[in-house]
């Protein structure tokens, strides 16, 4: 089988904290690099979200060293960081100066996501951070003009990733016009909104730079691969003839607790499985 880079989202790979989907796992992230490797993932996705603001090991310069230290120890790299932190502090519907803010806070970790390797960071526009107006589509063309250049100075991207049709994603791709800025496609996003895959990767697939693995019920939250509204055929499909090289993150509901390794591993043979279906080659 072809070289496949299949990575998980950080927390998924220990137990859930306070029953949790998605969360900086605490002080049990030490534990994740160990874990992927007996589960033969290549990566991990950084967290960097509002309940870790200040204690993430990002923050610190012992942190730093200690994930540079298990990313040697390990094989294990962590090319990408979602940030979560500005699902709460965002950059829609706040003031000038709270926008601001959090401007310089995105700066802040673009620098320190550097450091560890991070070669993109993708910035959710979904749920309570969704983008609704036209008015609110300027601002995420004014932000990703504001951050292009930082992140082209470090050689990193910026993944977008939204609730908008195939047609409103296009056209708000199109009015972005820097080579480091994407698209991050979720398959349990768009499957629990009722998109057809083939339709949005028609529509923007040569600008998706990253995928979250996930299944969603239509209308209804998460679900072990397979079990819900996912696609996943028709995707693969559709991802492998756009022309997509890149790598995927597991962004899989939680199953039983303690057993975070073998289920990472069977999602991980899940997309493998589906890939060699779908005829994909490694370069």
């Amino acid at each position: 089988m072809p070289m496949i880079r299949i990575g998980s989202m950080q927390g998924r790979l220990v137990p859930p904290i306070d029953g949790r989907i998605q969360v900086f796992p605490g002080a049990s992230w030490v534990q994740e690099f160990p874990n992927a490797a007996k589960a033969g993932l290549t990566h991990i996705e950084w967290i960097y979200d509002d309940d870790s603001a200040v204690t993430n090991p990002l923050c610190s310069e012992a942190g730093l060293r200690q994930i540079e230290h298990d990313i040697a120890k390990y094989n294990v790299q962590v090319i990408s960081l979602c940030a979560d932190y500005f699902m709460v502090h965002g950059f829609l519907r706040v003031t000038p100066e709270q926008y601001e803010a959090n401007v310089q806070k995105f700066l802040w970790l673009i620098d320190v996501a550097h450091r560890i390797g991070v070669k993109r960071l993708v910035l959710p526009f979904v749920d309570q951070a969704a983008i609704h107006t036209a008015e609110e589509e300027a601002v995420v063309i004014q932000l990703c003009d504001r951050l292009a250049p930082a992140l082209a100075a470090q050689g990193m991207e910026l993944h977008l990733e939204t609730a908008l049709g195939p047609k409103e994603f296009r056209s708000l791709l199109d009015r972005i016009p820097h080579a480091n800025v994407k698209a991050n496609y979720d398959t349990g996003n768009s499957s629990g909104i009722g998109y057809d895959p083939a339709e949005e990767l028609a529509a923007y697939g040569e600008r998706i730079g990253s995928v979250h693995i996930k299944d969603r019920k239509q209308g209804g939250t998460t679900f072990p691969l397979g079990q819900g509204s996912a696609q996943f055929k028709k995707f693969f499909k559709a991802l492998v003839a756009c022309g997509y090289r890149g790598d995927f993150i597991l962004q899989v509901a939680r199953e039983e607790s303690g057993r975070e390794v073998e289920s990472a591993q069977k999602n991980r043979e899940f997309v493998e499985k589906h890939l060699t279906e779908a005829g994909w080659t490694w370069n």
